[in-house]
């Protein structure tokens, strides 16, 4: 199964353990533009079974504040009652921790500029790496191979790991901070030690195939998304083809998503989802391009935000999806701050796509399964769907 951009920004369950990736954040882009009510935000969910009990926001915040009254720390207080609770996939950070979550839906990052996934072998392989950042400078190129992190063995990890030790989510680590890696290209193998830095990822990348479809690549929904993706629409040639690949999208803004619906959709749902038991719905807004073939590429990375967008175009009848079963989440969840400052995100629903379906625990099914020339197929399927030319 592919793996996820290393730039994704993880998030914890407690200190250093088990990371999930984001879906949307309302408390930044939403709760702070009154886009949802109450501060809640959609966010990246397992399974139903995994939500949490009634009560449970109310269990958490106590817990949390009686530890602030008793000299304690409302922190490490809330990841126990979380832990306790049930919720698999709720998350607590600390203060600073939720300045670098926000930093990274702006499309900012701590890390070494690497993108890499996991191959069938599990072999960790360098698939990207960022013009400028530490690992450009430092001569690593693309199709190498990740062998260890600072002496952890990465191979037949999952990427959401490897994420953690490049990033130093273990210790906090800031920009400045060092890295060993243990890498393979060929017959030769080397350590390189890199220094993490400050760096800003370019969400969207555009390019052109040969016979003109344009393939555009959302790696991640952080601001501005929809309006690169408008943007990239409106400049494709007439008439042409779009491939819109989510392999590898870990989820981002909810609004982006949507936005990103409405470049492709002339209004109506693009999704449902329940805040302990009320209804509220996602719409796309009028005058996206409903003509030019579409086929969307997606894989198990494809998470979150990104199966809202994929359920939506599924749906809707205006793409046909192309690739393997997405990783099923999609679960509503409302941020705490706590007296300390930290923040607590709490599951409280789920969201559904248009036709009704919930991704969780299953996930999307792709009208055509393929995980070997994945961009091959999709070029055929456009010229089933259209002259591209």
């Amino acid at each position: 199964m592919s793996g996820r951009d290393l730039f994704c920004q993880p998030r914890r369950f407690g200190r250093g353990a088990a990371l999930t990736f984001v879906f949307a954040s309302v408390l930044v882009a939403g709760a702070a533009t009154g886009s949802l009510p109450g501060g809640i935000r959609p966010s990246g969910s397992g399974e139903t079974r995994g939500a949490a009990p009634a009560g449970h926001s109310e269990d958490v915040t106590r817990a949390a504040e009686e530890a602030a009254a008793d000299g304690k720390s409302p922190l490490e207080a809330a990841e126990r009652a979380v832990s306790r609770s049930g919720d698999r996939w709720a998350a607590v950070y600390s203060q600073g921790e939720y300045e670098e979550f926000e930093d990274s839906l702006d499309g900012r990052y701590t890390g070494v500029g690497l993108v890499a996934r996991r191959e069938r072998d599990g072999r960790i392989e360098v698939t990207g790496v960022r013009s400028g950042s530490p690992a450009a400078t430092a001569g690593i190129r693309v199709g190498d191979r990740l062998r260890s992190i600072d002496g952890h063995r990465v191979d037949g990890s999952p990427v959401t790991d490897v994420v953690s030790l490049l990033r130093g989510d273990a210790t906090d680590a800031p920009a400045g901070t060092s890295v060993t890696l243990g890498l393979e290209r060929g017959t030769r193998a080397w350590s390189q030690t890199l220094r993490r830095a400050r760096l800003s990822t370019d969400s969207v990348t555009v390019r052109r195939l040969a016979d003109g479809a344009t393939v555009i690549r959302i790696a991640a929904f952080t601001k501005g998304v929809g309006d690169d993706v408008r943007t990239a629409v409106r400049r494709a040639p007439a008439g042409a083809g779009i491939v819109l690949d989510l392999r590898g999208n870990s989820g981002g803004l909810v609004a982006e998503a949507t936005d990103t619906a409405s470049a492709f959709l002339d209004g109506g749902l693009v999704a449902t989802y329940d805040v302990e038991g009320t209804q509220r719905a996602l719409h796309a807004e009028p005058g996206g391009d409903t003509a030019r073939p579409l086929v969307a590429l997606v894989d198990g990375g494809t998470m979150s935000a990104a199966e809202l967008l994929t359920g939506a175009l599924q749906d809707r009848g205006r793409a046909v999806v192309v690739g393997s079963r997405t990783f099923g989440k999609g679960s509503v969840q409302m941020p705490s701050r706590l007296p300390d400052g930290s923040v607590a995100e709490l599951t409280v629903g789920h969201y559904r796509t248009p036709s009704g379906r919930t991704v969780d625990g299953t996930g999307i099914t792709p009208d055509l399964d393929a995980t070997d020339g994945v961009l091959e197929r999709a070029e055929t399927v456009l010229s089933g769907l259209g002259d591209p030319s």
